[in-house]
């Protein structure tokens, strides 16, 4: 470890026992936008998470003890499920809450009969490429110009897939 680093606390299996994962309601919503506003420069809208509110889409809250500890939000396809939207707490990251829901997005998608899991993420985000390389995901290609960035200029986004 780096001097300086901060160490990462794996939570206890007690802990690990007692989070639910249960579907994202209105209800949920100004706890997923506190999180997501605090996790990224171009942070989703709430119109956004409200639309994915809908039977197209699994959208799942990772919570311990009122807490919300992460969502994801993914859309089903026909034999492939599309994950649009994982974020874990900043004060949460690097505990594998993320493994964990990527964990519970795959066997969803699975038990529905999708054979593929795919994502898209920003070219710059090494951490989250890292987790995703790690889980078993594949890059596939590069969208160009994919995502908003700073000073009305644009990032790639690296498209990734995993076999079920």
């Amino acid at each position: 470890m780096q001097p300086g680093t901060p160490a990462r606390v794996q939570p206890s299996e007690a802990i690990r026992n007692a989070v639910t994962l249960a579907p994202m309601t209105q209800d949920h919503l100004d706890a997923v936008m506190a999180i997501e506003q605090a996790a990224y420069s171009h942070p989703w809208t709430r119109g956004n998470f409200r639309d994915s509110l809908n039977p197209l889409f699994d959208a799942q809250g990772l919570w311990l003890e009122g807490e919300l500890l992460g969502y994801f939000l993914a859309m089903r396809g026909f034999e492939e499920m599309h994950l649009l939207n994982i974020t874990v707490a900043p004060a949460r990251q690097g505990q594998g809450w993320g493994h964990m829901m990527l964990d519970a997005l795959s066997l969803m998608s699975r038990h529905e009969g999708a054979q593929w899991l795919w994502l898209e993420v920003r070219q710059s985000n090494q951490r989250a490429l890292q987790v995703y390389e790690r889980y078993g995901f594949r890059q596939v290609s590069i969208r160009k110009d994919y995502y908003p960035a700073d000073r009305q200029q644009r990032e790639h986004a690296v498209v990734m897939s995993l076999k079920l």
